[in-house]
């Protein structure tokens, strides 16, 4: 394990990486968090890691030093590409680096399985990331990840509480999905205006087949698109009567559980079926 790497600070001043708010950057510096975060899931020995936004590389060192097979960071920053090969020259052969925008690469084409997605990840982009993985959910062994708190709890939420809405059902679906632990905002430069956490997600394996994720999506949006109606008002744009599922008509999205959106998701994919 390498000894004399530079402290975190050091090689973003030299490089001059102030943290840029357009791409929702907000440097964690603390190296016990970030180890913490890096070992969450579990052993990394025969891990292909990748890891989304690893700015000057603070949670990429800790991915590193816990003995990944590999790590594969996603950097949209320019700014960051030279201090992050300055690591690469500290682990050889085990960090390969791309600049680009995550959000336009399929992470399933970059290293061979077993894979795992650890990320302390841009707010701004947090959720259309997770739910591109969540399409492709059984390529992954896991997925670390960071979030404002308000969206782990959102995560992990069950049925009728505030919280719960289309990316609890979608990603409890697709995955297992567990709490890791809180992250102060003061742990971060420059500090958000939020708490953060962390949530372990273990993709289901075999993958769901009692839905498709196109069916899911659209009944989901309709129903919380007007949470607080009936489903019989709300899934009214649909065309679709919830007592094809054996749900309630009088029911509301927030009282429903997981199987219970398959199951009005079957029931939608039938009914466009029917209608082609």
């Amino acid at each position: 394990m390498p000894t004399d790497l530079p402290p975190l600070r050091d090689v973003i001043a030299r490089h001059n990486l102030g943290a840029r708010h357009s791409l929702g950057q907000h440097f964690l510096f603390d190296s016990n968090l970030c180890r913490r975060i890096a070992q969450a899931g579990g052993n990394l020995t025969d891990c292909n890691v990748i890891e989304i936004g690893p700015g000057p590389g603070g949670l990429t060192r800790a991915i590193l030093e816990s003995g990944a097979k590999s790590v594969t960071a996603i950097e949209k920053d320019s700014r960051c590409i030279a201090a992050l090969n300055e690591l690469a020259d500290h682990f050889p052969g085990r960090l390969n680096i791309i600049e680009g925008d995550a959000l336009e690469i399929d992470e399933t084409q970059l290293v061979p399985a077993p894979r795992r997605i650890i990320a302390n990840l841009p707010y701004n982009v947090a959720t259309p990331l997770l739910i591109n993985w969540l399409k492709r959910a059984d390529a992954f062994d896991g997925l670390t990840l960071m979030f404002q708190k308000e969206v782990a709890d959102r995560l992990v939420a069950k049925p009728r509480t505030k919280a719960y809405g289309r990316l609890s059902i979608i990603t409890q679906w697709m995955c297992d999905i567990r709490f890791g632990f809180n992250i102060d905002r003061r742990a971060f430069t420059p500090p958000p205006k939020v708490t953060s956490a962390v949530v372990l997600l273990t993709p289901h394996a075999p993958a769901p087949a009692d839905a498709t994720f196109a069916a899911m999506e659209t009944v989901t949006a309709a129903a919380f698109g007007q949470r607080r109606k009936m489903l019989r008002s709300s899934l009214k744009s649909l065309g679709l009567d919830p007592a094809a599922a054996d749900i309630p008509p009088t029911a509301r999205a927030e009282e429903l559980t997981v199987p219970q959106f398959c199951a009005l998701a079957r029931a939608w994919a039938e009914k466009t079926k029917d209608e082609d």
